[in-house]
């Protein structure tokens, strides 16, 4: 019932956001909203069609299922559509498909059966590079076309490993990783590097018992890098503040390895691996950002992080998408009634920026029933997921709550300003048959999953 509720609710939006006076029918097929009823009518024969299969040939061909995805992700860097300068489409006569969106499902069944099969072990090494590179392959392939968007779902499936026995310590660090890339973006290197150093210190401070064996340690870095910094101030002049300080960090390590196997102390040992890791992932984020990155890319990271102003420009999206929203007030103007919708203000209204229509014409009364529709759907499919009998099931169903979260979030919060513009659809809403029919199969694969949940799959 959701589902429809959403897809309707979808529909009657898009209608709303590219009305035609020429067209009034919700019915015309020569307009975007009554494409989308032909999409609507071809994802419930799809979802009939996932719901009449058994659900052990999910469970059995769910290898088969990810490779097919795979070799698509692969196929459509050569025969692919470009599109905006992605090469992410197929081409098919008046249809454009996105294998991507449909690989988010065999990436999910490829997973719940890796995992069901070792059990919750992902503590040892050797079990969880099996997972993660079921992860980064169909993220790598999709990096390539390039659509950043779509790359950044794929790492929602770790959200899948921490439920399943993921060390919470790994998983923290997936945070800690996001804190120091956007500090890289936003503060002076050598304070980022000055912070580190300072953690790492108090680290040492509080947990390791000899401060003889650090204070030695802080005292040899300090050599190194005083060493460093009067050689390349005199004689190399190409090294940074920031390069001194990782060489000397290197090199200080290396010096001083005998004393931690000597005195067993562990704790110095991943400090030190902690401070040096942060100082090159930051040294790495800051290169990545200024030579991998497209210049729209990067103003679109430098306009949400309040380093460049560009209303007019890159920014231009993101600002019209909050006017529309903030202009709803608490009830909205009424349905076909929004006048930023109504003279196109906001690009891609019907696709990634659709909720701003939502929050023009609805207000936020009208926003927050949608939100709640959205919380809900999240909220009943982890009570399914936890009622499964199977491991397989479980497992499968936590990776389609990752993944509708996770698009969840960044679609709202791209329309709300407060996350980049990286193209990620708002489920079962927007415009176009690939994510809708790519949602759809995710969704009911689950569905027959708890269908059969009294049944044996293995």
């Amino acid at each position: 019932m959701l589902f429809l509720i959403l897809v309707v609710m979808g529909w009657l939006n898009i209608y709303a956001a590219v009305y035609n006076e020429d067209h009034r029918s919700i019915f015309d097929f020569s307009q975007r909203y009554g494409k989308q009823l032909v999409w609507i009518v071809t994802t419930l024969i799809l979802a009939s069609a996932v719901l009449f299969i058994d659900s052990r040939f999910y469970f059995f061909f769910s290898y088969f299922i990810y490779g097919l995805f795979l070799f698509m992700l692969l196929l459509v860097l050569v025969l692919g559509k470009e599109i905006n300068g992605a090469r992410a489409w197929f081409e098919l006569g008046p249809l454009s498909l996105q294998p991507s969106e449909f690989a988010k499902a065999g990436t999910a069944l490829a997973l719940a059966k890796y995992l069901n099969s070792k059990g919750q072990e992902l503590t040892r090494l050797r079990l969880l590079i099996p997972a993660v590179f079921i992860i980064m392959a169909p993220a790598v392939l999709t990096f390539m076309q390039p659509d950043m968007g779509t790359t950044v779902v794929y790492f929602s499936f770790f959200i899948v490993l921490f439920r399943e026995g993921l060390s919470p310590y790994l998983f923290a660090s997936g945070f800690l990783l996001i804190i120091l890339f956007f500090s890289a973006l936003l503060f002076d290197e050598l304070w980022i590097y000055s912070v580190i150093l300072l953690t790492g210190v108090a680290s040492a401070y509080f947990f390791v018992k000899s401060r003889n064996i650090w204070v030695k340690g802080i005292l040899l870095l300090a050599l190194f890098a005083g060493a460093i910094y009067l050689a390349n101030y005199f004689f190399l002049h190409t090294l940074s503040t920031g390069g001194v300080l990782i060489i000397a960090l290197i090199l200080a390590g290396l010096s001083y390895i005998w004393y931690i196997y000597r005195y067993r102390e562990k704790k110095i040992l991943v400090i030190y691996l902690f401070v040096l890791g942060s100082m090159l992932y930051v040294n790495l984020v800051d290169y990545a950002f200024n030579h991998f990155l497209k210049p729209h890319q990067k103003e679109r990271i430098e306009i949400l992080l309040r380093v460049k102003d560009d209303p007019k420009g890159a920014g231009y999206n993101i600002n019209q998408s909050v006017i529309s929203i903030g202009s709803g007030g608490f009830t909205g103007k009424g349905y076909l009634r929004g006048t930023q919708t109504k003279f196109r203000f906001v690009p891609a209204q019907s696709t990634d920026f659709i909720f701003c229509t939502i929050g023009e014409e609805w207000g936020f009364a009208g926003s927050f029933v949608v939100i709640g529709l959205y919380v809900f759907l999240l909220l009943r499919l982890i009570f399914l997921a936890e009622r499964q009998r199977s491991s397989f099931s479980r497992i499968y169903g936590y990776g389609v709550v990752s993944v509708l979260l996770i698009h969840f979030f960044i679609n709202i919060g791209m329309a709300s300003g407060i996350v980049p513009v990286i193209g990620i659809p708002l489920p079962f809403i927007i415009y176009g048959g690939s994510s809708l029919w790519g949602f759809t199969l995710l969704l009911f694969i689950f569905l027959r999953l708890d269908a059969a949940r009294t049944e044996y799959l293995v």
